[in-house]
């Protein structure tokens, strides 16, 4: 991070002595340390207190204590072993004394040559070690030890009282080889650059960078961690934020075509035909946008909501107002299915508004067309000839739309549905196709916590859709224990029946899709009685084609059956819809293709088998397609796991709540920030290493106003040459161009 001439130095050069190429390679290879800088970075990922000095009469069980004694007999034993056949094995036996009571220490194998020179009879030492009992008797085994040659009790004090920090380590690296190396470069930690401007580090008490080093990594009390991990915090927020505030401040400064709707024209037109009123929260979230539409810089919106809470029709107002200003808008969906969907509630909600062109269409009207890569060549020629002669206003597609022969005839708007799953360069490379950049709106489904989304969207401002809209239903949530109570599945089943006799549908949600390019199970069958956990963990996940099979000739016999994967051929995954959509079947056994998007306000129940396989958002996502009309939603989520495991607690919580929001806490929470920073955390260097993103909530707050404060004083950074320095390193190539494309 702060790559000064000592700091850039590579780990194979300046220390051939200390660190030798075989400890440099592995360090590079395994933990990506390639310069001086980079070990200075590598935090202790804990600390171990060598504990209280201990008397041998009174020592804990299973404790690490750490023991003043002068060794009374130390014996070599030999001893044939598996891996010694010949009896060469070698066994080092040391008593020691402290005058209230004797304990054996030992050692094995090449550990025993360096104490057998060391710890001869008379000699004075602190063992520090974890106590054990073999034979009924107290030991420690491989203890770490010192030779205490003056004797001063200072010394005692200080190394029994120290602090051991332990590494993020490898097999072929162990945490005190790591700490040894570390101990080398330590003393250039006084040439590291600081970041952080000093107004702010005055102003919020903060050490300096070379002091923060120094502490977390040879800390003698533990408020020196506390002081070095809130400075250290700091760097991380502060430096990522700066990074998304000159990305802003640079998309700030681009060119783009402001789209200000006519005031009587489509939009007008579309909103005189709902059949209901919008809900506050569209209403201000839709002047959000139009604000950003009507500048003459493009818009980098992000557009979080509920599911069900209506982002589709802002987002399509959003696409109306553009239209009307004469631009075209784009609507990426990560699936075909899903922007089939689009596509056909977009012109049902639009009416003859969508037939532009044709007859019956009315005067303010435009064509919607569709774009999939398993269109046919005569329906796709015309849909790119619509694109291209500006005589379709809106086009609705799968990455199908990026390809190079889709030429617009003006870009002005792109929405992105369910940014998760679209790649940055997917983006940029439809945001290309504008003459002047396209204004950029992204939906998702999934509820991220304010400091992710400061975190990871950092670049885009974020509006937020909480409100369900009038008419959505609630949704009961309950967990099934298949395996403790058989009964609470076959009542499950029943209650399918019984929804399906009030004239509603269902979903059943599976994990696989269960044919044979499946994977296998596993063959190798070991004789050990497993755990509940273990079997329900062990057993191949339940299969759509299998499921859909037995409640067929099962408990939901008589009832119309179809199953839905993402294998099938498009126009019969289109078709499997329809009729579902149509009411022509009772229950959808499915993958988790319908998870985002999919509506079906008449499907009002869905259970989840083997829900314990899903993620917290995954299953909040599924849940949302139920509910969706006038009529209660129910689901029930079914599994095998034990009460206490914990993935029935995160079932519980998923049951228990219908806040997204709580749950994407919790989901967090319990998943490491790594997966859920994803691509945005690109680049090794650039990983969190002391920020954790639910926890310093606040300072990631903090970090963005003071970067936005920063850059917009100075974008070019000229008078912060320390942070210029650390953006550099957080920026490496790959992030670069991941901001640049964000």
């Amino acid at each position: 991070m702060d790559l000064v001439p000592a700091l850039e130095e590579p780990l194979k050069q300046p220390l051939k002595s200390v660190l030798g190429p075989a400890t440099a390679k592995v360090m590079a290879e395994h933990l990506g340390l390639n310069s001086v800088g980079d070990l200075l970075h590598h935090y202790p990922r804990r600390y171990e207190e060598r504990g209280q000095l201990t008397h041998l009469a009174d020592l804990p069980l299973e404790e690490h204590v750490t023991v003043v004694a002068m060794v009374a007999d130390a014996r070599l034993h030999t001893f044939a072993s598996a891996k010694a056949p010949r009896g060469k094995g070698q066994r080092l036996e040391v008593t020691i004394t402290d005058g209230s009571g004797r304990l054996q220490l030992v050692f094995f194998g090449h550990g025993v040559h360096k104490p057998h020179k060391e710890l001869l009879p008379g000699t004075r030492a602190m063992f520090a070690g974890k106590v054990s009992v073999f034979n009924r008797r107290l030991q420690l085994a491989h203890p770490a030890y010192e030779l205490l040659r003056g004797d001063s009790d200072e010394t005692v004090e200080t190394w029994a009282g120290a602090l051991i920090p332990i590494y993020p380590a490898t097999a072929k690296l162990e945490s005190w080889k790591i700490g040894k190396a570390l101990q080398t470069v330590l003393p250039t930690a006084q040439e590291a650059v600081d970041p952080l401007p000093d107004s702010l580090r005055e102003g919020r008490d903060l050490v300096s960078l070379p002091e923060a080093l120094l502490k977390i990594h040879r800390p003698h009390t533990k408020a020196d961690i506390e002081d070095a991990r809130a400075r250290l915090k700091w760097d991380e927020a502060f430096v990522l934020q700066v990074a998304l505030a000159r990305r802003r401040h640079a998309d700030a400064q681009l060119p783009a075509v402001a789209r200000k709707p006519k005031p009587d024209g489509l939009l007008t037109a579309f909103d005189d035909r709902l059949p209901f009123t919008l809900t506050e929260g569209q209403l201000k979230v839709s002047k959000e946008i139009f604000d950003d539409l009507a500048t003459e810089h493009p818009m980098h919106r992000l557009l979080q909501g509920e599911v069900g809470s209506g982002k589709t029709m802002v987002a399509l107002r959003a696409m109306l107002a553009t239209v009307d200003a004469g631009g075209q808008a784009a609507m990426l969906a990560p699936t075909e299915v899903l922007a089939q969907q689009h596509h056909r509630s977009v012109v049902e909600m639009m009416g003859e508004l969508a037939e532009g062109g044709m007859l019956g269409g009315t005067e303010h009207s435009t064509k919607v067309v569709l774009l999939t890569g398993s269109m046919g060549a005569a329906a796709r020629r015309q849909a790119l000839l619509d694109l291209v002669t500006g005589e379709a206003g809106i086009v609705i597609g799968t990455h199908a739309l990026i390809e190079d022969k889709v030429q617009f005839h003006d870009l002005g708007l792109v929405v992105v549905d369910e940014q998760h799953r679209f790649g940055v360069e997917q983006r940029d490379a439809l945001r290309g196709k504008g003459k002047q950049p396209p204004h950029l709106l992204v939906m998702t489904a999934t509820p991220i916590p304010r400091t992710v989304a400061m975190t990871v969207f950092g670049d885009l401002e974020t509006s937020v859709l909480d409100q369900l809209p009038a008419g959505r239903s609630p949704i009961a949530s309950h967990v099934v224990p298949a395996a403790d109570k058989p009964h609470f599945l076959s009542r499950a089943w029943e209650r399918v029946r019984e929804e399906v006799g009030n004239g509603h549908q269902a979903y059943v949600v599976c994990p696989r899709i269960g044919d044979d390019i499946d994977e296998p199970a596993d063959p190798k069958k070991s004789g050990k009685k497993k755990s509940p956990e273990d079997e329900a963990e062990k057993r191949p996940p339940l299969a759509v084609l299998e499921v859909a099979d037995q409640l067929a000739k099962g408990p939901l016999q008589g009832l119309r059956v179809e199953v839905l994967h993402g294998r099938m051929h498009p126009d019969d995954k289109d078709a499997v819809m329809r009729r579902f959509a149509a009411g022509d079947t009772d229950v959808l056994v499915a993958t988790t293709v319908i998870e985002v998007g999919v509506n079906v306000p008449n499907a009002t129940a869905m259970v989840v088998m083997d829900a314990d396989r899903f993620g917290v958002s995954q299953l909040h996502q599924l849940r949302g397609r139920v509910g969706r009309g006038s009529a209660a939603g129910l689901c029930l989520l079914v599994t095998e796991m034990p009460e206490a495991s914990a993935a029935r607690q995160r079932l519980t919580a998923v049951a228990s709540t219908l806040d997204g929001f709580e749950l994407s806490r919790i989901d967090l929470e319990q998943r490491r920030e790594g997966d859920v920073l994803g691509q945005a955390q690109s680049g090794a260097r650039s990983s969190l290493r002391v920020l954790a993103v639910i926890e310093d909530e606040e300072v990631i707050a903090e970090a963005r106003e003071e970067a936005a404060a920063v850059v917009a004083a100075d974008p070019e950074l000229t008078q912060l040459p320390g942070l210029r320095t650390a953006l550099d390193a957080l920026l490496d190539e790959e992030r670069e161009q991941y901001l640049e494309k964000g």
